[in-house]
């Protein structure tokens, strides 16, 4: 198969040589009536719809079609979709797509926010799966061969096992081809979010993709590390145990019925892209990164941690939180993925023989970011493990509590009440606090002090002047203010 080709940019390119006349849709008319700088309108004249010859994402036959059979064959799935609204709707669909409205799923704990919405709008029972700590990233690792199993045992009505790998930190662990192993003894599918994980084809010292290793779906945030833009990702199936015509229903559902043909682009391009990288891109990417870690291991009072996924490190300032070495990183022009309380997260680009970074310049203003922090003194927490004892629990899923009423409470009055949303720091987008879950003082004493230190979060947390609030049900509260 010739991955030289790009369909749905060759298509788009055909059709504007064209010089086509709008008297359709979108609006603005190939950039026309746009008010936008010229940069971005110039991107306009592919923002275009499904017109003849440009094919209809909801019913591929042509230039789609040839693209998703295209993708599904670099990464060895037996189908291959893509995605507009983001690895979020492919884990939607992923979920939809196994379970039934009062079935049982495994979820590993330190998923993204997406999984957990899916399951309160499949209306599921999920049992969370507790994941082992990681000691070099000091955060949420891959969960266990052995939790699965006996997650199994004891819920052996499970219609399917959902895991990250990697998380957003970069770490995979080694069992998920025993995960895979142990739920196809009892036809139970395994969904994987490998967002962060699209160019683990790439091979070693990459770790090894979710589909090779058997995994059943898989999601692919083909903008996070290869070249689509935001929102543009990728879902596989290679499963005897998924329905495949109710995977693609539901994606025809849950997708906007009009599709960015700029993203679509977007996604041809980057299928293209992980395609075309050789030995020798990937030996050239190698040798800029010890280049550059390198570098910032010589920057003093810097300490560079090196994740199971090369494309991601972290950096930590030894006097200074995350969110404060975030900050000095941004005042030199350096924007880091995210921040938490002991470090920052760089995702490096997959350069190839052809693009480099410059190192030096770049290397020159972390040093004078981290330095500017030396003697600030600032407490880091110590790498103390902070997961749950208990390897599962029974969640029932929100859809119910969604109707009832809910009301802002003050911290210090919310103690043991039920929270209303979830509580979710972003970025990475992976809940701290479940909905329907109860605060306990630790776990709000936790949360003032992140925001206190420059944390974001999502959802049932709030400042409300000095106070902090939590959103929780009114049921637990009927008689306090809201």
């Amino acid at each position: 198969m010739d991955h030289t080709k790009k369909p749905v940019v060759e298509a788009l390119e055909t059709f504007l040589a064209s010089r086509p006349v709008s008297f359709h849709v979108p609006g603005h008319k190939h950039g026309l009536l746009s008010g936008l700088p010229e940069g971005l309108k110039a991107a306009l004249r592919y923002d275009v719809t499904e017109l003849s010859g440009l094919d209809d994402l909801h019913a591929p036959a042509e230039m789609l079609a040839e693209a998703q059979t295209m993708l599904a064959h670099v990464y060895g799935a037996s189908q291959s979709y893509f995605l507009v609204n983001g690895s979020t709707v492919g884990n939607l669909a992923m979920i939809r797509t196994v379970c039934a409205s009062g079935e049982t799923v495994l979820v590993q704990r330190n998923a993204h926010k997406s999984v957990f919405h899916a399951l309160e709008l499949a209306s599921v029972q999920a049992i969370l799966l507790t994941p082992e700590w990681d000691e070099a990233t000091c955060t949420a690792g891959s969960v266990s061969s052995a939790t699965v199993r006996e997650a199994l045992e004891r819920h052996p009505d499970a219609k399917g096992v959902v895991v990250t790998y990697p998380t957003y930190y970069g770490t995979t662990g080694n069992e998920l081809q025993t995960i895979v192993g142990i739920a196809h003894e009892r036809r139970i599918p395994v969904l994987v979010d490998e967002a962060h994980g699209a160019h683990f084809i790439a091979g070693a010292p990459f770790p090894p993709s979710a589909l090779k290793l058997g995994a059943d779906i898989v999601v692919h945030s083909a903008h996070k590390t290869l070249s689509a833009m935001t929102q543009a990702s990728f879902l596989h199936v290679n499963s005897q145990l998924v329905d495949v015509d109710r995977l693609t229903r539901t994606l025809s559902m849950l997708q906007t019925s009009s599709p960015s043909y700029l993203l679509l682009a977007s996604l041809d391009d980057a299928r293209a892209m992980i395609a075309a990288y050789s030995e020798d891109d990937k030996q050239a990417f190698l040798a800029w990164r010890r280049e550059f870690i390198g570098q910032l291991s010589a920057i003093k009072a810097l300490e560079v941690i090196e994740t199971e996924d090369p494309l991601k490190i972290l950096l930590r300032q030894k006097e200074a939180s995350g969110y404060t070495l975030q900050h000095s990183l941004e005042e030199e022009g350096i924007y880091t993925e995210l921040a938490d309380e002991r470090q920052v997260l760089f995702v490096l680009p997959l350069l190839t023989v052809a693009i480099s970074y410059p190192t030096q310049s770049i290397c020159e203003a972390i040093d004078s970011a981290v330095q500017r922090l030396r003697g600030a003194g600032e407490p880091v927490p110590e790498n103390n493990e902070s997961i749950e004892e208990t390897p599962h629990k029974l969640v029932i899923t929100t859809s119910a509590q969604s109707k009832k009423d809910t009301t802002w409470m003050p911290a210090e009055s919310a103690i043991g009440l039920e929270l209303a949303a979830a509580i979710i720091p972003y970025p990475p987008g992976i809940p701290l606090v479940l909905s329907g879950e109860k605060l306990n003082p630790q776990l709000i004493q936790e949360i003032c002090h992140m925001m206190d230190s420059g944390a974001k979060f999502q959802g049932a947390v709030r400042a409300n002047g000095p106070t902090t609030e939590f959103e929780v049900l009114r049921a637990q509260g009927e008689d306090c203010n809201g």
